[in-house]
């Protein structure tokens, strides 16, 4: 397996996950998680990290995280190894506590901090956990809402600001959340290109071009290759017209996948087909599920997923 790309610059942001060895617990008692919050507040102070969200889970956690000074490999360094050593201690072990390295998708803020901090906040709810993500004691979102003095080292003013003002802003997030609760929905990681950048086409193309080296495509570091360009959404509409189906689902097709590959942003996508930015979000989970029920729809749209993947190599 190739080493995962790496891409630090100032004012970054990130969604980070680390999970235990062998899917083992990192977590074993409130000890523990009390620890882990305390190595967030020291990432805080010591290098300056700002923490927008996080969850901690059984063997893994989620953090939302902004680096200011464009360290995050030195934070991470910080948090993963100054718990593994206190885990080690405790518990008389030796060795590594998490599985690999922990996994850091760049992030455009503008157009995802919102949905990345919902999809945190409802990680123990999905794990059916709890019913309510504000039972759930571990994770930012009870912060959020105000039904606890958040910690001054968490930042929630940036993802509340898209909520309105202080007073409505606590509610306003509540929905936002809560509105997922009965529903099935697409994790918005499945965005991801090469398992590195999560983002509009423009950020894409901008991060690549300022910070990626594409001379060094190798082996080593297969993201590279994959980060070299995506498919346009002409592309994609061309290549959903050239199977064979109605007319209806073609049109619901090249949405879904305009929403997954492209990196076009949400308005763009929306000008090819006639639709509002929401409605094209509305549309693609809807086909999502349409093809969870229908296994030769599901066939299709992934043989068409693997051309277009196999289009960027």
């Amino acid at each position: 397996m190739g080493r995962p790309l790496r891409i630090e610059y100032v004012g970054a942001y990130y969604h980070v996950t680390a999970r235990g060895n062998e899917q083992k617990d990192v977590f074993k008692s409130r000890r523990d998680r009390e620890q882990f919050l305390g190595y967030l507040e020291s990432a805080v102070l010591r290098y300056g990290a700002v923490i927008h969200a996080y969850c901690l889970m059984s063997n893994h956690y989620h953090l939302l995280i902004e680096t200011p000074i464009g360290n995050l490999s030195q934070i991470m360094q910080h948090i993963n190894g100054a718990y593994t050593n206190y885990f080690n201690v405790k518990r008389k072990r030796s060795g590594h506590l998490f599985q690999s390295r922990y996994k850091a998708i760049l992030v455009d803020a503008d157009e995802y901090t919102k949905e990345l901090s919902r999809y945190i906040h409802l990680n123990p709810v999905r794990a059916a956990m709890v019913s309510k993500p504000e039972e759930y004691c571990w994770s930012s979102f009870p912060d959020y809402i105000g039904e606890r003095k958040a910690p001054d080292w968490l930042t929630t003013k940036l993802i509340l600001g898209y909520f309105g003002k202080e007073k409505s802003s606590r509610k306003n997030y509540r929905t936002f959340v809560e509105d997922l609760l009965a529903q099935k929905y697409e994790s918005p990681l499945i965005g991801v290109v090469a398992a590195t950048i999560l983002g509009s086409e423009e950020f894409i193309k901008e991060i690549t071009e300022r910070y990626v080296d594409v001379k060094q495509a190798d082996r080593d570091v297969p993201a590279i290759k994959k980060l070299s360009s995506r498919p346009s959404i002409d592309t994609i509409i061309e290549a959903v017209q050239s199977i064979s189906c109605e007319n209806k689902t073609a049109a619901k097709a090249s949405i879904y996948l305009c929403h997954k590959f492209s990196g076009a942003k949400l308005k763009e996508i929306g000008g090819r087909f006639g639709l509002g930015e929401s409605a094209v979000s509305q549309a693609s989970r809807r086909f999502a599920l349409q093809m969870e029920e229908d296994n030769d729809l599901k066939k299709v749209v992934e043989e068409l997923m693997r051309k277009l993947v196999l289009s960027r190599v």
